[in-house]
């Protein structure tokens, strides 16, 4: 009796060991989450027109800023970004690279209308003469291209 309940601990023990092991081998691919790149906080380099930020944690973005009261006095609101999406509130979401880079290209998915089937299509860039001086994620809408320069990170 006293060696089965001693083959039993060793056993629950290896397992967790296993399991604690085998954890560690999932990569962001296996998970859905959000590209280690993209995630952080990032703000438009040209507020004179359109303000906004983006904050992309592992597995949330959060747009804020972009909103109705920035629609052009012609009234075209097909270039304000993120327009259709509220503002202010985490969604759950996750990157997929389509083309290594540099530049890298690939589309942001995450819970909300079109965004979740189709994706927002982006081009991240880094550079500088020292590694990461410079970060920059570009989305395109309509026929006018929205920069975002990176500020911090997560």
């Amino acid at each position: 009796m006293k060696n089965i309940k001693f083959l039993a601990i060793i056993i629950a023990l290896l397992s967790l060991l296993f399991l604690d092991t085998c954890d560690g081998l999932m990569t962001d691919a296996d998970t859905k989450s959000f590209g280690k790149k993209l995630r952080g906080t990032w703000n438009s380099n040209d507020p004179g027109k359109y303000w906004g930020s983006l904050k992309i944690t592992s597995d949330t973005i959060t747009i804020d800023g972009y909103g109705e009261s920035q629609t052009p006095l012609d009234g075209d609101d097909s270039r304000r970004p993120f327009k259709d999406i509220p503002k202010g509130k985490p969604f759950k979401g996750y990157s997929e690279v389509m083309l290594k880079g540099p530049p890298e290209e690939g589309k942001i998915f995450f819970e909300y209308g079109y965004a979740a089937q189709d994706g927002i299509p982006y081009v991240y860039t880094e550079g500088g003469k020292y590694p990461n001086e410079y970060r920059i994620l570009e989305f395109t809408f309509g026929d006018r291209k929205e920069i975002l320069e990176f500020k911090t990170g997560f």
